[in-house]
């Protein structure tokens, strides 16, 4: 399986709440860049094991991945074998969802391999409890994230763009930045309005952007070098550059091929060239031929 990554067009905090999380809106957005996952099934009893190539990545059940599959699991009243074998492309601590996009396409993979579909409502309950992104993999495409960022609501899919992902080379902690967050909030800010209750929002932008992300103004006063590589690809031509999630890593949505190009030779980071996905075309893409 393919595993994509996620890139935040705009998202506004809007407070704390009263379960110790935060209530916020996001826009997310799937992109092409991918983490790649097999996963085998045997017959008979056994542990999960999980194999990653990258020495970092823990795998044991402090891994969202082997978590997923521990939940599918218990929810199947399964105590069959699980393999996992993860190629990691997407950085950790990024704020790409790499981690959670894994997660999600564990449930997904176990889903296929068995042909025993959960019912979508437990689907995404497991996948809330695993993280507050997770249930947005479950669907990709673009989609906005209300709540913690768990309850999704998918949204008309934009023409697609070419996008540049900037990553310095460190990581960001989310707790880290809603607690930098919090401690910068102004009388305004604490008074922000919940957007939506209830009903299905209405939320239709036809156009990209503006992508403005809460988490800015505090986490580029504590890592500055992530304000300047912003204003670095904004002035190679990007249409929109934002913090994805709490950071650490940049995205900037480019129109025109040349110009990403060279805004990936300029700004000083490991980059990843990618375009946007479409929710049909991340189903399509998630489970290559063999």
């Amino acid at each position: 399986m393919r595993a994509f990554a996620k890139i935040n067009l705009g998202l506004s905090i809007l407070g704390p709440r009263a379960d110790g999380f935060h209530e916020i809106r996001t826009v997310f957005q799937s992109v092409a860049l991918a983490d790649n996952l097999v996963v085998s099934l045997g017959r008979s009893s056994g542990r999960i094991e999980l194999d990653c190539d990258d020495p970092a990545i823990p795998g044991d059940e402090s891994n969202l991945v082997w978590r997923a599959a521990e939940a599918w699991r218990h929810a199947r009243h399964s105590h069959r074998r699980i393999h996992l074998q993860l190629a990691k492309r997407i950085p950790a601590g990024a704020g790409l969802g790499g981690g959670s996009s894994d997660a999600a396409a564990t449930l997904l993979a176990l889903e296929r391999l068995t042909g025993n579909h959960l019912p979508p409502s437990a689907g995404i309950e497991i996948a809330a409890a695993l993280g507050s992104d997770v249930p947005f993999f479950l669907f990709g495409g673009r989609a906005l994230g209300c709540g913690r960022g768990e309850e999704i609501w998918p949204l008309e899919d934009l023409p697609p763009r070419r996008c540049l992902i900037a990553f310095p080379g460190f990581q960001v902690s989310t707790a880290e930045a809603y607690h930098a967050f919090d401690s910068r909030l102004t009388p305004r800010a604490e008074g922000r309005k919940i957007l939506f209750i209830g009903a299905r929002p209405h939320f239709t932008p036809q156009e990209w952007g503006p992508a403005e992300n809460d988490f800015e103004d505090a986490v580029f006063a504590r890592w500055p070098e992530l304000a300047k590589l912003k204003g670095q690809l904004i002035r190679a031509g990007a249409e929109i550059a934002s913090l994805t999630g709490s950071g650490s890593a940049v995205s900037a949505i480019f129109t025109s091929a040349r110009q990403m190009a060279r805004a990936a030779r300029l700004v000083p980071a490991q980059t990843f060239s990618t375009r946007t996905l479409g929710r049909a075309e991340v189903r399509r893409l998630m489970f290559p031929r063999q």
